[in-house]
């Protein structure tokens, strides 16, 4: 029924279940209309956006996605509502629709670098101040760009470049499963080993 519905609202295309859930893609032009529809319209009733959150998809043009997970009180049904967008190219911002999505933009934006058009208070929510980058993005480094620490003598926070000095950091990328054959601490276990089996062969060698 819900399916049959949402074919009826401006703006929304692609609807399918995914899983057991309805997912939607919606026009980043008409978004903040859609969205209220999809919160007022008494078929719907979506009082709720629980989460908004991105994906990053660095071989597909646009690069992003913004997805909003929607939620009705009124009828017990959620909805996913998937936005295509671009570092370039602000996605409208809904927190006119549901105040909450503030929070969230904010941490997209923090997080990937995705821009929300009116939102009032774009600005990093997770990482530090003077951060660079946007540490979710599949390209961002590991290690980031730059490291914080406390400077005795100038007595104040500084700011480095990352220095990957720590023996940690030079990885071969094999499973630790194959890569080691003895883990540390085993070799007692295998010492014993060798030794009940010398002994085996020895008495197999009496027998004989």
């Amino acid at each position: 029924m819900l399916v049959a519905a949402l074919a009826d609202v401006a703006g929304l295309s692609a609807i399918r279940i995914e899983k057991g859930e309805v997912v939607a893609e919606a026009a980043r032009d008409t978004l903040v209309a859609t969205m209220t529809t999809l919160r007022d319209d008494p078929r719907f009733a979506f009082q709720q956006m629980m989460d908004l959150c991105g994906v990053d998809w660095p071989q597909r043009v646009p690069r992003f996605d913004v997805v909003y997970n929607l939620l009705s009180v009124t009828h017990n049904q959620r909805l996913r509502v998937i936005v295509a967008t671009d570092a370039a190219t602000p996605v409208p911002s809904t927190h006119t629709v549901w105040p909450a999505c503030t929070w969230w933009e904010r941490e997209a934006w923090d997080l990937f670098g995705i821009v929300f058009s009116g939102q009032p208070d774009l600005r990093r929510i997770l990482t530090d101040y003077g951060f660079e980058g946007h540490p979710l993005r599949k390209d961002f480094p590991l290690s980031g760009y730059v490291e914080l620490r406390y400077d005795e003598e100038r007595k104040s926070v500084v700011y480095d470049e990352v220095k990957l000095t720590q023996d940690f950091r030079r990885f071969d990328f094999e499973s630790p499963w194959e890569a080691m054959t003895t883990l540390p601490g085993d070799e007692k276990v295998y010492q014993e080993r060798a030794a009940e089996m010398a002994r085996r062969l020895a008495d197999e060698g009496k027998g004989a």
